[in-house]
């Protein structure tokens, strides 16, 4: 018998299956309890970093949109990176914050469910995503007299909606099916928010087939952007070198950088923490990673698209000055 978070038998507050188990109808978030002592500060901590994202990743959104000469193919990504951010940020630390000031840290199956979809979803927009912009810095610096037939306005929006669909398409089938599963035991999620991993471990049933096909989803949707990526930097570094002045090879290399840059801190934490062996995971690692790529990755990605990019400080320079765009 199949139990979905939409079925009739989840309307119970005690279901028994197998005889002598609990059917879980909500998870308890472990999340930083161990940590009691510091609850108020990690909570302040956290708003920061919130309220810092949100409202940097809606000035980067505004100003491009004002700024005519910020309405580029790389700027048009730059858009869709950073309503992404703030959705990813949104869908996590609210709900973490208020877990460190209460007692009761539940969240109901329904809850976990939603949250999952949209992290999901998400995450894998951002790896999508963050090749489209790789390839669009490919074309520019390797095919530059080609770059406005290449990467024309339909292009740069099919490669945008392409993301956004795959993501949504991919990982709502994945996360249907992992709540497919029945959830016994204490239910206590030994994380911050309900990530794929410590969810799958609370199954009352063998879960090997669906880690396997698990493991097999992200090698093909997050090592295949990542090899996309890879492959688009080597051909920029050798057209790179192949600039005769040192200029040249400097305003080149600038106009990748920040993308680098975001795309080491995002893949480094996500290989780690979905194609590591499950011998080697455990909470505390797992959720060590997860604030990298979950908090601060999202805040750090207004600070490298500002403070390393030349004509956005430029533009917002001018905004705040209030002198002609």
């Amino acid at each position: 018998m199949e139990y979905s978070f939409l079925s009739p038998q989840m309307s119970v507050s005690e279901s028994i299956i197998g005889g002598n188990q609990t059917l879980c109808t909500k998870f308890t978030l472990v999340a930083f309890s161990s940590l009691a002592e510091l609850q108020v500060l990690l909570f302040a901590m956290f708003l920061i970093i919130y309220v810092f994202t949100v409202g940097g990743n809606a000035i980067i959104i505004c100003l491009i949109w004002v700024t005519p000469s910020l309405h580029t193919p790389m700027y048009f990504f730059l858009v869709n990176l950073s309503f992404l951010e703030m959705c990813y940020i949104s869908n996590v630390v609210p709900q973490m914050m208020a877990h460190l000031l209460v007692e009761n840290k539940t969240i109901s199956l329904a809850g976990c469910a939603a949250q999952m979809y949209l992290f999901t979803i998400l995450g894998l927009t951002e790896c999508c995503l963050l090749a489209a912009m790789a390839y669009d810095r490919f074309v520019a610096i390797c095919y530059p007299l080609h770059y406005n037939l290449l990467m024309g306005p339909r292009v740069c929006i099919k490669l945008a909606v392409s993301c956004w669909a795959i993501g949504l398409v991919v990982e709502s089938a994945q996360t249907t099916w992992i709540f497919t599963l029945p959830f016994c035991g204490t239910g206590q999620i030994q994380h911050f928010f309900c990530d794929v991993i410590p969810v799958v471990k609370l199954a009352c049933v063998d879960t090997s087939y669906n880690e396997i096909v698990l493991f097999v989803v992200s090698v093909l949707f997050i090592m295949n952007p990542c090899l996309l990526i890879l492959f688009s930097y080597i051909r920029i570094f050798i057209a790179i070198l192949r600039i005769p002045s040192a200029a040249g090879r400097g305003k080149a290399f600038s106009t990748c950088s920040s993308h680098i840059l975001v795309v080491s801190l995002f893949y480094g934490t996500a290989l780690f923490t979905y194609l590591q062996p499950k011998s080697t995971h455990t909470p505390a690692t797992d959720k060590a990673a997860a604030l990298m790529y979950t908090v601060f990755t999202p805040a750090l990605n207004p600070v490298i698209y500002t403070l390393r990019n030349k004509e956005v400080k430029e533009a917002f320079l001018r905004l705040i000055q209030k002198k002609p765009l």
